[in-house]
């Protein structure tokens, strides 16, 4: 019997009020149109609780089979597995526990580097390396490198993602993400200041590794028929994507009738305009097929954007219930933008345009005008480092990184960027570089610069209201057209674009032009 006064004595709303207060609602959700589902919902990383959370989670579930029961959604909600022998054995456990699996609604697969068959000699390696890597343990490395080998070649990992896809009957999203820890970070930094030689003795690659668990993935899902509806993809090689739709170009067509949001960010560089190109057909199967999508993003590299038409990819394609759309690192015209946004006009709360170059002949100003004048449903848009192409080509066409912060050092927050504040989503967001790195925390960094952990990432909610009750827009302060913004056509500064974003949504309805 509790004694009088006893913890076991409150109501479960109070202890889930008290669960909560340790560690966020795991069931509470980011809405899809806002401006920070991108970030949050999908290229975050999976941040691991605090040691001190887990083990309060974990130490009130061990207090009673009440307790237990209560606790489940806080530590099974999200998934996130690496791909290694012990990390498909706790899946595996997971799945075999019906009231542990039923809370999981989103899964992400943590994937390393695949070493190359026949330069997984790190021991040589090391011992070569005149000290350099010396904290680095060769046998480490050689067990990784032949579980890797084991698990490809046995199909454990297929036959353990089959079974938890089929357990989690209430996912809604899966999210692959590629994974270092310090060690495969040493090695990999080692490798590149030190090619020739050493690649010869080791080499890892992510393209194997991404097309191995693209492949995996897809197959366990459309086997099992899994309720899922949103995927992201923060570090997607173009070449794994072309293997995909070799080897289960069926099971694309039945994954992507599914689709309410995808988010994908191509990482490599390499000849790719060519290679997404080549996409251009699977996109097009993939986005026709999604008849009830209602977010979506693609992104590729800052500092390399895309010189491809947008309709390449979008083939016009019109979806009645797209609420956001973004895209990330592309050479466009205004109209091409305008065209899209057009179509949408009926139903777009949010749209991102990080990074896109307007080619020669365009003018911001006209993809403002019509944003303004058109979208009357707008709740936010970013413009993050928006430029034009012949003045990035000028800037930064020598350099092999563009940098986050803006020149003179100013900066600025995308928490106002709601790409996902319209879909109920799970809470992720991946890094600035977008690679889950263990012992490494969102945190920690500043989410307040133009390349901050939210610099690639989509987000939906109406942070800045399309429609106000009465009037506070201070109509004297807002340029009275576009012709008032101060658009050059040659370059966009930071202040420009910001004032810019506020314009776009800034009506009110006694001022609307």
């Amino acid at each position: 019997m509790p004694r009088k006064g006893s913890i076991q004595k409150l109501s479960n709303e109070l202890l889930k009020d008290i669960l909560d207060h340790i560690e966020a609602d795991p069931e509470r959700s980011v809405s899809i149109d806002r401006r920070a589902y991108l970030s949050v919902e999908s290229f975050r990383l999976p941040s691991p609780p605090l040691p001190s959370q887990a083990q309060d989670i974990g130490n009130f579930r061990l207090t009673c089979q009440r307790f237990a029961e209560l606790g489940i959604p806080h530590q099974f909600t999200r998934v996130a597995t690496r791909f290694s022998r012990a990390g498909l054995q706790r899946l595996e456990k997971i799945a075999s526990r019906p009231n542990l699996a039923k809370h999981t609604k989103k899964f992400s697969y943590l994937i390393p580097f695949f070493y190359v068959e026949g330069r997984e000699r790190v021991g040589e390696l090391l011992h070569h390396a005149n000290g350099d890597l010396q904290t680095l343990d060769a046998s480490f490395f050689e067990r990784k490198a032949e579980a890797q080998r084991s698990i490809v070649r046995s199909g454990e990992d297929l036959r353990v993602l089959k079974k938890a896809m089929m357990a989690f009957r209430s996912l809604q999203h899966v999210q692959i993400l590629r994974l270092q820890d310090e060690a495969d970070r040493s090695l990999l930094d080692y490798l590149h200041e030190n090619d020739g030689a050493a690649f010869r003795l080791v080499d890892l690659k992510w393209t194997p590794a991404c097309t191995h668990a693209l492949r995996t993935v897809g197959e366990a899902l459309a086997e099992v028929r899994s309720p899922f509806t949103r995927f992201s993809g923060p570090m997607m090689n173009p070449q794994s994507v072309l293997a995909l739709k070799k080897s289960i170009p069926h099971t694309i067509s039945v994954l992507s009738e599914r689709l309410t949001c995808l988010e994908l960010h191509f990482d490599d560089p390499v000849d790719l305009n060519a290679r997404m190109k080549d996409l251009s057909p699977l996109f097009k199967l993939i986005f026709a097929s999604a008849r009830n999508m209602q977010a979506v993003h693609i992104g590729f590299p800052s500092r390399q954007p895309l010189d491809l038409d947008l309709e390449e990819i979008f083939h016009n394609i019109h979806w009645e219930k797209l609420r956001a759309f973004g895209v990330q690192a592309w050479r466009l015209s205004a109209e091409e933008i305008i065209s899209l946004a057009r179509r949408h006009s009926k139903t777009l709360r949010g749209l991102r345009l990080r990074d896109v170059q307007l080619k020669d002949g365009s003018m911001w100003k006209d993809v403002l005008a019509m944003l303004r004048a058109e979208m009357e449903l707008l709740d936010w848009v970013s413009l993050r480092r928006i430029d034009y192409s012949s003045h990035f080509d000028e800037v930064w066409g020598d350099s092999m990184e563009v940098p986050d912060y803006p020149p003179g050092g100013a900066s600025d927050s995308d928490e106002e960027d709601d790409f996902h504040a319209h879909v109920d989503l799970e809470d992720d967001v991946f890094e600035s570089e977008d690679e889950y790195s263990d012992g490494d925390s969102d945190e920690r960094s500043n989410a307040d610069t133009d390349h901050g952990p939210d610099a690639n990432e989509l987000a939906l909610s109406p942070d800045t209201p399309a429609s106000l009750p009465f009037c506070t827009c201070s109509r004297s302060s807002f340029p009275a057209t576009a012709d008032d913004l101060g658009d050059n056509g040659r370059f966009v500064v930071y202040q420009q674009r910001k004032s810019w974003e506020k314009w776009v949504i800034g009506r009110c309805p006694e001022h609307t032009l």
